[in-house]
């Protein structure tokens, strides 16, 4: 696989976007949901959230302490109580960034509903990752990066194909010839919704919105 085709410093060592690490707290066990032809609101309500709860949110500009995410900062939710949930669209995409991995890794399936197209990625704090990509309700690839290979991606959609192939791969001292790294379903998930070149300061310019979960 190709180096990851992302602007220059859109990535962190990790090989995730910058935008979501400076999201996240430390060791995340987040989740990022993107779908195309649904406005934010809509996307948190089918996604789970309540109505009533769903407020605009501006991120502050830094984290008090390596265990508190900027959305949740935001919101005033304690760490570990419940999950924030961030909303904004960039183009026809918009994207739910899920701070805690509270909400089902399965609502791509709600979010794609009425010929839409979505995708849920999930990293967990133990370092299991993996993808989701849904068309009209319909699960068009499940993927797991422990058992992803290159002859998996030359057989997904193209959408989806390109998708990896623009995240590529970063390369890591724990990767084999051949592995791919652990980032790279969020960095494929960013560039299917054409969210490659993303900064936490675009992040800010953006109307946003947010809600407690769970």
């Amino acid at each position: 696989m190709p180096e990851p085709g992302f602007a220059p410093g859109a990535l962190d060592t990790d090989g995730d976007p910058k935008w979501i690490t400076e999201l996240a707290c430390a060791d995340p066990n987040h989740v990022l949901h993107v779908v195309r032809g649904l406005d934010p609101k809509a996307a948190l309500e089918v996604i789970g959230a309540k109505p009533h709860l769903i407020q605009r949110c501006e991120l502050p500009a830094s984290k008090p302490d390596d265990w508190t995410s900027l959305p949740g900062l935001a919101l005033g939710i304690d760490p570990g109580t419940s999950a924030a949930l961030l909303a904004g669209s960039v183009g026809g995409w918009t994207f739910v960034y899920d701070d805690s991995g509270h909400t089902d890794s399965e609502a791509a399936e709600a979010l794609s509903a009425s010929g839409r197209t979505a995708a849920t990625s999930v990293f967990t704090i133990n370092a299991d990752a993996s993808m989701t990509y849904f068309a009209d309700g319909e699960e068009l690839a499940w993927i797991n990066v422990d058992d992803l290979t290159e002859e998996d991606v030359a057989d997904f959609p193209d959408e989806l194909r390109a998708a990896f192939e623009t995240a590529g791969v970063v390369e890591q001292d724990y990767l084999e010839p051949g592995d791919f790294d652990y980032a790279v379903t969020m960095r494929a998930t960013c560039a299917l919704a054409g969210l490659t070149a993303l900064t936490i300061e675009d992040l800010r310019a953006l109307p946003l919105l947010g809600a407690a979960f769970g």
